[in-house]
């Protein structure tokens, strides 16, 4: 069963396996030239020197983020050797589904071919999702399944406001595939997972629900509530008051100190940030990757998507030891510390 510690916060699961990693980019890429008329070179400046984000990826029109899951997705299972009729579980993670419903989950169990025992579900979690998806693929297989495959990202260049400043050159578009399986020889892993929903109106798409009310409100202030909305400084004093703890919290969790780990994986939401959060826990810019001036704020795909543009090379040659830590939107956070064997692949496609 999942214990956690009586004086420690947070789950340890055994008995999990990452098996490999795929992420998917679309093939279209946008340079801060694009901004260029749309806003200030002071404006764009600013966003570089701050923020890091130089160049990201965005969907084409007819392209979701369904289909960079579902392309990542089968060639993860592809280079596995695993056949889709072996997988018990399919869990979608996404703010950026193909439509309210049917689950888009249930889309991509018809799509890849999986088993009518499989099952499969959509969690609607941003910035911490990757890690809340890990979390559950883990306590699907402590349960009993055997082989889980978790699916990650956002296409959030759909929902920001062209002339926002604060939002239009932050975000890129990605999707990932994580293969999880049962080994009982593998070792622990640890997660702290929390939520703060005093912040959700920080970081929100007011329309698009069912809560008219809010979104006409939204409207009468002179805000779209069909574009994302976000408070940049509280979102900014959030992070940095929760992660370092976060980071603390999960490497207490496991019962190891930072210079144990061989990386640490943040959502790449702000080069800054990251910076700040490496340096006030003790772990150096050399094992702390960022890519978020490649492909910007990709929200629940960018953790994974770190794993296999950053980081390919050492996970199928080598053991590591990662520490993960996903935040933002909801507030919600989760961190989680991982020993991976050689994974089988880690691999970035562009589609």
């Amino acid at each position: 069963m999942v214990e956690a510690a009586a004086d420690k916060p947070g789950y340890s699961v055994p008995g999990v396996a990452l098996r490999g990693v795929v992420s998917a980019l679309p093939a279209r890429r946008v340079t801060n030239e694009h901004f260029r008329g749309a806003f200030s070179d002071s404006d764009i400046n600013d966003v570089i020197k701050m923020v890091g984000v130089e160049a990201r990826h965005w969907v084409a029109d007819d392209q979701t983020t369904a289909d960079l899951c579902q392309a990542a997705a089968s060639r993860l299972l592809d280079r596995l050797g695993w056949a889709p009729s072996s997988l018990d579980a399919l869990i979608f993670v996404s703010q950026t589904p193909n439509q309210r419903l049917p689950a888009t989950a249930c889309e991509l169990h018809g799509a890849l071919g999986l088993s009518p025992t499989c099952q499969a579900f959509d969690v609607g979690l941003g910035c911490s999702g990757y890690v809340y998806g890990l979390w559950l693929a883990s306590a699907l297989i402590l349960a009993g399944c055997r082989r889980v495959l978790l699916l990650a990202g956002d296409t959030s260049s759909r929902m920001v406001d062209p002339t926002d400043r604060g939002t239009a050159l932050l975000f890129g578009d990605a999707g990932t595939a994580s293969a999880l399986e049962a080994d009982a020889g593998a070792e622990p892993i640890h997660f702290v997972l929390g939520t703060d929903g005093g912040g959700a109106k920080n970081l929100i798409v007011q329309g698009g629900g069912f809560r008219t009310v809010a979104a006409d409100a939204r409207r009468a202030e002179g805000y779209d509530p069909g574009h994302l909305f976000m408070d940049g400084g509280a979102v900014f004093s959030f992070t940095l008051k929760a992660v370092p703890a976060l980071v603390r919290d999960t490497l207490g969790r496991a019962g190891v100190g930072v210079d144990a780990l061989d990386a640490l994986v943040l959502h790449q939401a702000n080069r800054f940030m990251l910076n700040h959060i490496a340096k006030k826990v003790g772990v150096g810019a050399e094992r702390t990757p960022i890519n978020i001036d490649r492909y910007g704020n990709t929200s629940s795909a960018s953790i994974p998507l770190v794993l296999t543009t950053d980081l390919a090379e050492r996970l199928t040659a080598a053991p590591m030891r990662l520490m993960m830590a996903g935040f933002g939107v909801g507030y919600s956070w989760g961190g989680a510390y991982m020993a991976t064997q050689p994974l089988a692949c880690a691999e970035t496609l562009i589609l």
